[in-house]
């Protein structure tokens, strides 16, 4: 008679005495396998990593600073207390004079500039009185006249082409619960616009108006107010169907409602102040130039910690996608930019389009946009797509990220709070990159918006990211 394993330290030890549970990982033919035959199954969302970059996962992994530094993160970013508090004009809100230039993505020269960005700089020299006609203006760029830096370099933010000159006014949004401010300029409304590198003469009368009217306005509204929370209006306006990238209709309703009153209290002219309202009212995509820097404000806060993996950065110029992660301090990580997959204006097709472009990735990475389409499903509408498609993106975000957002909310699931902390370790471990969806510019300059869409980021960027990092790790002696 042959003994009991399980009474014997058998190191089977009673496995096969019952119904088996299997656990599967990777294949997911396997899973569907088993279980039409009636096998209990646990399925491991697990895949090899998209690179050979086993030995630095495993040497972050093993660095005891990342777990505590990457909450650290997550609780600095969930905690900010975005206010908009006033507008100034760039020369005074980032520091920069005449012939210096702010733009969205990574470190960027002319020769570089894709097509809406060199017609944003070209409409930003018209703008400046650097140039009388778009030639001298596109020959001082070639000549090397013009200083650039990344708007993310001076704490700010800038949609599509993201280009900022002195003469600008901009949003100031500051960060009550560490102090920090991050600034943005006034959006300007859809069609023929300067960060979409459209650079006619109604556009540079309208960035003139902006500047003499719509800023100061906007200023004397805001400080009327006090300041006006911004986490409040995303907060609700998600809750109303906006994901806050691409659809800001309730957030710029929301925003509209709360600016009138100290606007007619502000003692503003009565035909630029009906001029004024007639605008942002009119421009579902005000809000955006809020939110924007909103989510810099909050991420700022969470750079540079040493050993946390979660990105502060991501964005585009046009011709280069780049992150930054918290503990690699200011370093951009590049590959080229891919084209929008989405539809198209007119007779507009993706041969009219360029390479993804602008700073508005930074709602992603602040647990908005793309991460939280399960908000707002007529989004797809707009960026193509069925309404599903929002909810398995939404879903498949949180194998990225690090915690949840208790204030950012998803009312499809829950109330569950969105995906927060994206971890640049788990984009290479998992091969799901983040989702983002844009709009799409035209690749000449001066032809202006074409389309909007989706857009993966290419998952080299988040690799080189992994290996910096690693190499930043400290690993204990064995």
């Amino acid at each position: 008679m042959s003994a009991d394993p399980a009474t014997t330290g058998s190191p089977l030890g009673g496995l096969l005495d019952g119904p088996p549970t299997v656990i599967t990982a990777g294949v997911e033919l396997f899973e569907h396998t088993l279980r039409d035959q009636g096998v209990e199954t646990i399925a491991v969302d697990w895949r090899p990593p998209v690179a050979d970059v086993a030995s630095e996962l495993a040497r972050i992994a093993a660095d005891p600073r990342t777990a505590a530094a990457n909450q650290t993160a997550v609780e600095r970013i969930t905690s900010a207390e975005p206010r908009w508090v006033g507008v100034k004009q760039a020369r005074e809100a980032v520091g920069i004079e005449s012939g210096q230039f702010l733009h969205a993505g990574p470190p960027i020269t002319w020769e570089r500039a894709s097509g809406p960005m060199r017609g944003a700089l070209i409409g930003a020299m018209l703008y400046e009185g650097m140039a009388d006609t778009p030639e001298e203006a596109e020959r001082r760029g070639q000549r090397g006249e013009l200083e650039l830096a990344p708007c993310h370099s001076a704490g700010a933010v800038g949609p599509m082409a993201g280009v900022v000159s002195p003469s600008m006014p901009m949003f100031e949004i500051e960060n009550g619960a560490f102090g920090n401010t991050a600034y943005c300029t006034l959006n300007e409304g859809l069609g023929k616009v300067l960060r979409y590198g459209a650079y006619a003469p109604e556009v540079g009368e309208r960035l003139t108006w902006m500047q003499q009217v719509l800023g100061p306005a906007m200023d004397a509204g805001v400080r009327r107010l006090g300041s006006m929370d911004l986490r409040a209006i995303i907060q609700q306006a998600m809750q109303m169907g906006d994901e806050l990238h691409n659809r800001n209709r309730a957030a710029s309703a929301l925003f509209v409602r709360e600016m009138v009153p100290p606007l007619l209290e502000a003692g503003l002219d009565s035909r630029e102040l009906a001029d004024v309202v007639r605008f942002i009212n009119g421009n579902e995509h005000f809000f955006l130039n809020l939110g924007m820097p909103a989510a810099k404000s909050a991420l700022d806060p969470a750079r540079d910690i040493p050993g946390s993996t979660v990105l502060v950065a991501m964005a585009r110029n046009g011709t280069d996608f780049g992150v930054q992660a918290s503990g690699t301090g200011d370093r951009w990580f590049t590959a080229p930019a891919s084209v929008p997959d989405g539809l198209y204006l007119g007779d507009y097709g993706p041969d009219d389009a360029n390479p993804d472009i602008g700073d508005s990735t930074i709602t992603e990475t602040g647990g908005m946009g793309g991460f939280v389409m399960a908000a707002a499903p007529a989004i797809v509408r707009f960026v193509g797509g069925q309404a599903s498609d929002a909810l398995d993106a939404t879903r498949s975000m949180y194998r990225i990220a690090v915690g949840e957002h208790p204030h950012y909310q998803i009312p499809i699931l829950e109330f569950r709070g969105s995906p927060i902390g994206i971890d640049a370790t788990r984009v290479v471990r998992t091969g799901t990159v983040p989702a983002v969806n844009t709009g799409i510019a035209g690749k000449v300059a001066g032809t202006g918006q074409v389309g909007a869409g989706l857009v993966t980021p290419p998952i080299e960027v988040f690799v080189q990211a992994v290996r910096a990092l690693a190499e930043a790790a400290q690993v204990p002696d064995a």
